[in-house]
């Protein structure tokens, strides 16, 4: 089955030692994705928007990917649970996700998310833009590769830090008195479904992290190799279980927060889309499998070549049974 490919051909030295082709990107004509999480299962204000299947090689995607315009950007917005809330984070399809949105030729995505804060200052119904990881995941494919072919990102600075400032800076022109944006930050990537113990929550303050999710580190992993520039805004909705002096986290608590934030969240991921068409700011991001691509193409199976030819066309050029 064919799933599609993208790129320019070109010349240029690889590290490899094989000739690789232009991996210039058009970003006139990219796309921005919109990943919504909890509470936000559609996007507003889309203009002329249509709705997609798309096929991957790794299996479905959470949900129909829905194409639309703000200004002068066109945006796909997709639905990390589905729009009905069925995965949990462990059986989001990552990798799915985020294959389908480079398809689509997405090259930002900003990632919309519920977190609980291990922070004091960061209360419910602040916003973050964070800028680092700590994972504890355990059961989720982390890699675009793999099956014969090895690649070695770089992940020091998670999030694209051109993309994050734009979203913070948007974020914070917004938000409404009493409440604050916070620019940076360390979020704590669990396993879950279920909210942490009162031993994890303190450990997770002691490490120093701000805040707790279930899903953005996967995703950001993925992106990164899809060579897409990711950036998160995520949504406090309670005090984790450390806080004394607050209830512990409850599915309740987090659906009130949630709604609370709903329409302020879409308020910002509008203007964000607007910052984008007009700047469409270049990211390193965008070359991240430049001298990442480590085995020899002569020595890549067929079948994996065929599975990633999306992601490598731009180095390798197209691949042909």
């Amino acid at each position: 089955m064919a799933f599609g490919c993208d790129g320019q051909r070109g010349s240029e030295n690889g590290s490899n030692g094989l000739t690789l082709v232009d991996s210039k990107v058009d970003l006139g004509t990219a796309r921005l994705g919109v990943i919504g999480g909890s509470g936000l299962y559609g996007m507003e204000g889309l203009e002329d928007r249509r709705s997609v299947t798309v096929q991957t090689p790794y299996g479905p995607p959470s949900d129909e990917l829905v194409i639309g315009r703000i200004g002068t950007v066109e945006v796909v917005f997709l639905a990390r649970h589905g729009r009905h809330h069925s995965y949990t984070p462990s059986e989001v399809p990552y990798r799915a996700n985020l294959w389908a949105l480079r398809s689509l030729g997405v090259r930002w995505v900003l990632s919309v998310s519920a977190v609980g804060s291990l922070q004091e200052q960061i209360r419910p119904l602040d916003m973050v833009v964070p800028d680092q990881f700590i994972d504890r995941t355990t059961s989720r494919q982390t890699t675009m590769f793999g099956e014969g072919l090895v690649a070695h990102v770089v992940f020091a600075d998670p999030f694209c830090p051109v993309l994050s400032r734009l979203l913070a800076d948007v974020a914070e022109s917004l938000m409404p008195e009493g409440r604050r944006l916070h620019r940076g930050g360390t979020y704590l990537c669990m396993e879950g479904p279920a909210f942490s113990s009162r031993a994890e929550s303190h450990l997770y303050r002691s490490w120093g992290c701000d805040v707790i999710g279930m899903t953005n580190h996967t995703e950001a992993r993925l992106a990164r190799e899809c060579e897409i520039a990711y950036s998160t805004l995520a949504m406090a909705t309670d005090y984790d279980c450390w806080h004394e002096e607050h209830a512990s986290v409850t599915v309740e608590m987090v659906i009130d927060n949630l709604r609370a934030n709903a329409s302020l969240a879409q308020q910002i991921v509008r203007v964000a889309a607007e910052r984008v068409a007009a700047q469409r700011p270049p990211s390193s991001s965008h070359h991240a499998l430049r001298h990442a691509l480590m085995t020899p193409i002569s020595e890549v199976p067929a079948a994996t070549r065929q599975r990633v030819d999306l992601l490598t066309t731009p180095y390798w050029g197209p691949w042909a049974s």
